[in-house]
Formats: C-alpha cells, structure tokens, sequence
C-alpha cells in the first residue's frame, strides 16, 4: 500500500489539468465577483446603449 501511494504523489502527469482547472476556478470568481460588484453600471450602461441604438434605428 505505501508503494501504491508513493508512486501515486510522484506521477505528475496529471499536474497541467489540475493547475489549468484551478487557475479557471480562480477566473470565474473573479468574474463574478466583480460582476456583482458592477452589476447596477453594467446594467445602466446596457440601458443606455439600448435607447441610443433604438433612437438612432427609428430615426
């Protein structure tokens, strides 16, 4: 059993995936953590566009 679990912490094969699914875990907080922090600018800045692109369609 301990050879099992010494081979199992040297093979470093799966190493890459692992850090790749962290670094994106870590990206998605962080989106959504400043997507809630500027939710209500984003929102208004959506609202905005919105009525200058259809002002300027029916015009």
């Amino acid at each position: 059993m301990r050879k099992l679990f010494k081979a199992f912490v040297r093979d470093e094969r799966g190493v890459s995936a692992m850090e790749y699914a962290i670094m994106a875990g870590i990206v998605a907080v962080a989106l959504t953590a400043v997507g809630t922090a500027f939710s209500s600018n984003i929102s208004s800045l959506f609202t905005t566009m919105n009525t200058k692109v259809t002002t300027a369609a029916s015009s």
